[in-house]
């Protein structure tokens, strides 16, 4: 079996339900994270994923990160890896996008990335670092992370450039699952959360 990688954004932060860009600022769950975060642990657990036996668990070291894998249940099989935290978001750290449009009108992140933070390069090659790593393994791998890291993974995964992830959006404490069509990459399933359905 060609293996996949299963994506799982954190749950809701203050942030996150702001609209800010939360990059290294060690933002904690909300309470409905926090519960978004055990929802997702039960779907992981049940039929037909049946808890994923086996399968390799990394999350980003990031307290949003790791107490989502944690509460949903994966936390004594993670291990923690730097290449899964959130963009670096350098001087808009904090900022919504449309506070940064009031003096950078037009501005587009994956196009025009950050000042004084991580380039669209350097984000590329972490994302392709995750890419390698999870297309070595021969057994599906789970991974904990943010927003926008989780996009340029699956941007990467396609073989496409970064633009691409701007097309692509990822709610909190969704599950997302990359995998392979005819022999080539492709994105079996994407946002998911129906785990969160009427809670």
């Amino acid at each position: 079996m060609a293996p996949r990688i299963l994506l799982a954004r954190h749950g809701q932060t203050e942030w996150s339900l702001l609209g800010k860009h939360t990059g290294r600022t060690d933002i904690p769950l909300l309470e409905e994270g926090r519960r978004g975060a055990k929802l997702l642990g039960e779907r992981l657990h049940r039929a037909p994923l049946d808890g994923l036996p086996g399968v390799d668990v990394r999350t980003s070291p990031l307290s949003r990160a790791r107490e989502t894998c944690d509460l949903a249940g994966f936390g004594d099989r993670a291990t923690e890896w730097d290449t899964l935290m959130e963009v670096d978001y350098g001087a808009y750290e904090g900022l919504t996008p449309a506070e940064i449009q009031t003096f950078r009108p037009g501005w587009l992140m994956w196009r025009d990335g950050v000042p004084e933070g991580e380039t669209l390069e350097q984000l590329s090659a972490r994302a392709d670092e995750v890419v390698a790593w999870a297309r070595s393994a021969e057994r599906d791998v789970l991974v904990f992370a943010h927003g926008h890291v989780l996009r340029s993974i699956a941007a990467r995964w396609l073989g496409l450039d970064l633009t691409f992830a701007a097309r692509i959006r990822l709610s909190p404490t969704s599950l997302s699952v990359l995998g392979w069509a005819y022999g080539d990459p492709a994105i079996e399933s994407w946002n998911d959360t129906g785990h969160l359905a009427g809670h």
